[in-house]
């Protein structure tokens, strides 16, 4: 599971000259103190178009049962996924780290790990599942099926990979719904790293951004 940064578009000083360009003013070189504060207001204040304006694109890639979660999140962001109507290479799969069901009449999330013996177990009849599902697919792909259909045996651990774009405003968005405590675990961890990747970049935004939400 990993993200790969791809491409910028903009900075810390793209989000206030796209905030001042309503009275039409535009600094040249980011103010550490006037533009500051007015980045901490914009975000406090629920200002958010200025944060739109900055692009991130980064490359993803993750289990199909991590992905179908992620793709709820789909206002500001466009997205590409590699499709198994074209491409029909080995599939790889997510090799899952098995936690609880949770306790009582809570229906979504997960308790903690499961003790090593339940994890060797449950580990290895993923394996076995993974394998026959692989098998079936290759030989679906023999019999001359198509790919497309083919595809439909492969079960939700296997990874998938796309590029996605987003603002800035969307990606802090996405960070604060998918790092909070009732996010499933998986989610959790892409959500950090993209936390990580993006705040070297926006220092002073991301901070006012993460502590508005």
């Amino acid at each position: 599971m990993n993200v790969e940064l791809l491409h910028v578009m903009g900075d810390d000083l793209m989000v206030v000259n796209a905030a001042r360009v309503s009275m039409g003013k535009h600094h040249d070189e980011f103010d550490e103190a006037a533009d500051t504060r007015l980045i901490k207001y914009l975000a406090r204040n629920g200002h958010w178009t200025p944060f739109g304006q900055p692009q991130i694109q980064f490359r993803i890639k993750a289990p199909i049962f991590v992905a179908r979660q992620w793709f709820r999140s789909n206002i500001g962001t466009v997205r590409n996924e590699v499709s198994r109507r074209y491409v029909s290479d080995m599939p790889t799969f997510f090799d899952v780290s098995f936690r609880t069901a949770p306790e009582g009449s809570i229906k979504q999330g997960s308790g903690g790990p499961v003790t090593p013996e339940v994890q060797r177990e449950a580990a290895a009849i993923q394996t076995d599942i993974e394998l026959e599902c692989m098998k079936v697919y290759l030989e679906l792909l023999d019999m001359g099926i198509a790919p497309e259909q083919a595809r439909a045996i492969l079960p939700q651990t296997m990874m998938t990979e796309w590029i996605e774009t987003g603002s800035l405003a969307y990606w802090a968005r996405f960070v604060g719904l998918r790092s909070e405590a009732h996010a499933q675990f998986e989610i959790q961890d892409y959500a950090n790293q993209i936390s990580d990747l993006i705040y070297p970049l926006f220092p002073v935004s991301w901070e006012a951004l993460r502590k508005a939400r």
